[in-house]
């Protein structure tokens, strides 16, 4: 049966996303389109080339995450180098080596651009700073002046991980530069893309989010300015996505409230990996067993 998806950002939490994945493989489903944002993008993009949840397991694990923190070469100490680099290129490291692993494992199935995947098939959320603005990849690259057929896809993957501070913004070179940075920022969960009460929809939709549910969320405690920026960046990240999941929404949408692990812990144990895993594909077994589409 054929289904449109939607996959949720949170960094290394993404295992869980891929274990969800397995679960909804086994019951037979084939995704026709998807959305993503940050993580959600990248396994966005990898369904999309064609990897099953198996393949891109193997993929995962055969990589070690630490290498894509590629920092800067300089001479200087290594603490004040990384506050020189995170002031003059907003972010501790570069990210090329993360695009480029994307594009390798995309181009092993003949996909470089957008123009090698199917219309439609596939979208990407990122955040245009400069011109305060979401970009939906490929569908708003016109407004820029690019091509959307000849945009790479790992370029989109990349602009949509760009966690601020942690990975350098991606600059489009548009007039003036613009500096897009992680999806996230502006919508973590782009269920919005699918969501038109006018118009009948063509298959069912479902969601995976790694998060908990409007019920089960906790409140913040703000106590402290580290609370308050936390609470901040929490809110602008959720409180877009949280007015159109809606109870019509939730009954298709996977919850995976993940808190065992941080969005940028690069350094999992194959254990942690297999873990999330687990969780995901339980969680979504759990879901399917009920979902009624």
């Amino acid at each position: 049966m054929y289904i449109d998806g939607v996959f949720s950002g949170g960094g290394i939490k993404g295992f869980a996303l891929v274990g969800a994945l397995q679960a909804i493989e086994e019951k037979g489903f084939i995704f026709r389109r998807l959305a993503g944002t940050s993580a959600g993008s990248m396994i966005c993009a990898f369904i999309a080339a064609g990897y099953t949840s198996e393949e891109m397991i193997k993929m995962m694990n055969e990589v070690d995450f630490a290498t894509f923190l590629d920092q800067r070469v300089s001479f200087l100490p290594s603490a004040l180098t990384k506050w020189l680099f995170l002031y003059w290129k907003l972010g501790l490291y570069k990210g090329d080596r993360f695009e480029t692993w994307i594009a390798e494992n995309l181009q092993m199935r003949g996909i470089a651009t957008f123009g090698d995947l199917p219309p439609h098939s596939l979208r990407i959320i990122a955040s245009d700073l400069t011109n305060s603005k979401m970009v939906v990849l490929p569908d708003d690259l016109p407004k820029y002046g690019i091509d959307p057929s000849r945009f790479p896809v790992a370029k989109a993957v990349r602009m949509s991980c760009s966690i601020p501070y942690f990975f350098e913004p991606v600059k489009l070179k548009t007039t003036p530069v613009s500096i897009i940075v992680d999806g996230g920022v502006l919508s973590n969960f782009p269920i919005f893309l699918f969501d038109d009460e006018h118009r009948l929809k063509k298959r069912p939709v479902i969601g995976i989010k790694l998060s908990p549910s409007e019920a089960e969320r906790e409140r913040n405690h703000i106590k402290n300015a580290v609370g308050l920026f936390t609470a901040l960046f929490e809110t602008m990240k959720d409180a877009h996505d949280a007015r159109h999941i809606s109870k019509r929404h939730e009954r298709n949408i996977i919850f995976l409230p993940v808190n065992s692990v941080l969005a940028t812990e690069f350094s999992l144990t194959d254990e942690q990996k297999d873990e999330l895993i687990s969780f995901g594909k339980n969680k979504a077994l759990e879901f399917l067993k009920k979902w009624c589409y």
